[in-house]
């Protein structure tokens, strides 16, 4: 088993977690439609003030390890898995093969960018 620096390891915690908040910033509200939208707005831009504290760091640590298009990469896979969970755990809708074969695609086009 390949042995991960902290550099390498970092990156991908850190995004992972901004993207948690990241996903309830974008979409959190949707479950709560009947909300004014001003309050939608100012609830989303305060969680989205912890998605840049984690975001931030993570590309500032991973730039030691990771190019600027591998970290970018590695960021939109993680929202596809963090979206997909949030979509059918929190927003209770179902994903179809359709969405499935979507996100392979996608996770396929960023295996290339990690390739030497």
């Amino acid at each position: 088993m390949p042995s991960f620096s902290p550099a390498a390891l970092w990156p991908i915690l850190l995004l992972s977690l901004s993207n948690i908040f990241m996903t309830f910033a974008w979409y959190g509200h949707l479950k709560y439609k009947t909300s004014a939208l001003w309050i939608a707005i100012a609830a989303s831009w305060g969680i989205a003030f912890f998605e840049y504290c984690l975001a931030v760091p993570a590309n500032r640590i991973g730039s030691e390890v990771y190019s600027a298009a591998q970290l970018k990469t590695m960021q939109e896979v993680i929202t596809l898995i963090v979206f997909a969970g949030f979509s059918v755990f929190f927003l209770k809708e179902s994903l179809t093969i359709n969405h499935a074969i979507g996100f392979a695609l996608i996770a396929a086009g960023a295996a290339f960018v990690f390739r030497g």
